[in-house]
């Protein structure tokens, strides 16, 4: 699905907006920007993945675009991101899933994960990660700007993939498809 229809780049994440600080029980704390969120070892900030399975059960993989400040070029989950300040986590999963790639869908929340990963010296994820899913048989149009490629894959097929180059995926979407694996093996029957 390489060939998935491209629009126009909208600029949709900024360095300078603020994101939610919060502590180790998802209470807030204060705000930051994004960049200085992720600066160093990062600040431990709210964010959250989502996972998009069309009607067959086959995941929506996303290809982060070049120009990603952590992890440009990783295959990654079908989308992820930050609530702003001030915004819900609900209106936030929605927000970003049609300004990355035009789609809606219900959502369901399944689990929230703490997890810290370094890009390099400049740079790191440090997240308190809320994780959704959902399913859409609509067809994506990716967001260049966010997004190189997309693909769907089976999940035994995904599995296998991750076990012969987990290099090749992002270090937040290894964890959370191993906790889906083992902890929400109906979810592809149950969306």
């Amino acid at each position: 699905m390489g060939n998935a229809p491209a629009r126009p780049a909208a600029v949709v994440s900024f360095e300078d907006e603020a994101l939610i600080l919060v502590d180790h029980e998802d209470r807030e704390i204060g705000h930051l920007s994004k960049a200085a969120a992720h600066h160093g070892n990062g600040r431990l900030h709210r964010a959250f993945s989502l996972f998009v399975f069309d009607p067959r059960g086959h995941l929506l993989l996303q290809k982060r675009a070049a120009g990603k400040r952590l992890w440009p070029g990783y295959w990654s989950n079908t989308c992820c991101s930050h609530p702003r300040r001030g915004e819900s986590i609900d209106a936030a999963i929605h927000r970003r899933l049609h300004e990355e790639l035009r789609l809606q869908c219900p959502l369901a929340f399944l689990f929230k994960f703490r997890y810290q990963a370094q890009f390099d010296e400049r740079g790191a994820e440090n997240e308190l990660c809320s994780v959704f899913a959902g399913r859409s048989g609509d067809p994506p149009a990716l967001n260049l700007n966010e997004i190189s490629e997309l693909r769907y894959v089976a999940p035994d097929v995904l599995d296998q993939e991750i076990q012969a180059r987990p290099q090749d995926f992002t270090p937040w979407f290894k964890i959370e498809w191993s906790r889906i694996r083992r902890d929400h093996a109906e979810l592809l029957t149950r969306l």
